[in-house]
């Protein structure tokens, strides 16, 4: 039993166990609501504070926050808008630089290509007086080629009509030797001119040379002329077999020129000459015997067919070339 003293009158009390434990219970109980609600109410309190100072250190520090943030953004801003700044002004010198080097490359190319055209006008005239300077010198060559062409052939024509009627001279000066002489005159006529167009010139032409008819008869057969000529020291030079026909002659009637070569070449060899020529009247129409100095030699071994006209100037060509011939062995030796 418990003994329990009201507070409020003083009376005690007794109290069996449950009782006081229920009593006890309801006395903790209170107390402990009392003490619960006190300390949640001082928890609420001190939450209630701790929310209020974390509110306004979270307000101080957003505004920290936010104002550092302003600042790093405005520190921000200057510096793109300065490297943005910068970055202009690197570019615009950049493109002035550039803009700076087009403009002198430009004007170089402009000064090159006037240049260019300087010279090329230069060279364009230079090409061009030299052309004009060709074509005058091709001009004056041209007109003096004209003039020399147009002299050489008044020239020819001059010397070929000289010639052409010389030859038809002579040709009717023998016609008309033929109409008048005998057989026999005309053949010595033939002999006789060639003696004397020989003799107006030997003393200044051939004046070592020996030039008489072949009187030798010993080896059965002998020729008309013989021509022989010595140099100074008589070494002979050139010896040559001179054989006269003309169609009047009775051994030539109806006759050609060549069946006379066999005879001509064996007086030539009996005689001991270099050279033989016929001069000859025979074949009047043959374009062969009258175009002038006729060389035989595939026949006979120098050998040759002339007319009376060509008789001089065929002893004055093998006599040159004789003479040429000695002064080459002659220069030869020397060495």
């Amino acid at each position: 039993m418990h003994e329990i003293k009201c507070p409020n009158c003083g009376k005690a009390f007794n109290l069996d166990e449950a009782g006081y434990a229920d009593i006890l219970k309801q006395v903790h109980n209170e107390a402990f609501d009392k003490a619960l609600n006190e300390r949640l109410a001082l928890a609420e309190q001190d939450k209630k504070t701790a929310i209020e100072l974390a509110e306004t250190k979270f307000a101080s520090e957003k505004e920290k926050i936010a104002a550092q943030k302003d600042a790093e953004i405005k520190l921000l801003k200057a510096e793109l808008k300065s490297s943005a700044e910068l970055i202009q002004a690197t570019v615009t010198g950049e493109l002035k630089d550039e803009a700076a080097k087009k403009d002198a490359e430009i004007a170089r190319l402009k000064e090159e290509l006037k240049s260019a055209d300087i010279v090329k006008q230069l060279a364009l005239k230079e090409a061009l007086g030299a052309v004009e300077k060709e074509r005058d010198d091709l001009k004056r060559d041209l007109e003096a080629k004209e003039a020399e062409k147009s002299l050489l052939q008044a020239t020819l024509k001059e010397k070929y009509e000289t010639q052409i009627k010389d030859r038809d001279d002579a040709i009717e000066r023998l016609k008309d030797m033929k109409a008048k002489l005998s057989t026999k005159m005309v053949g010595e006529t033939l002999e006789q001119h060639c003696e004397i167009e020989f003799a107006r010139i030997r003393a200044t032409a051939f004046p070592t040379a020996y030039f008489e008819k072949d009187s030798d008869a010993k080896t059965g057969s002998k020729g008309d002329y013989i021509y022989r000529e010595t140099d100074v020291a008589g070494t002979e030079l050139i010896s040559i077999m001179f054989e006269m026909k003309n169609e009047s002659d009775e051994t030539a009637t109806k006759k050609k020129n060549e069946d006379f070569f066999k005879e001509l070449d064996k007086d030539r060899n009996e005689k001991g000459c270099e050279y033989a020529i016929l001069v000859s009247l025979l074949e009047q129409n043959s374009e062969l015997y009258n175009s002038g100095i006729v060389d035989v030699s595939y026949r006979y071994p120098k050998m040759y067919v002339i007319r009376p006209q060509f008789f001089i100037p065929m002893i004055t060509l093998l006599c040159n070339a004789a003479q040429n011939s000695l002064k080459y062995k002659t220069e030869l030796a020397l060495v």
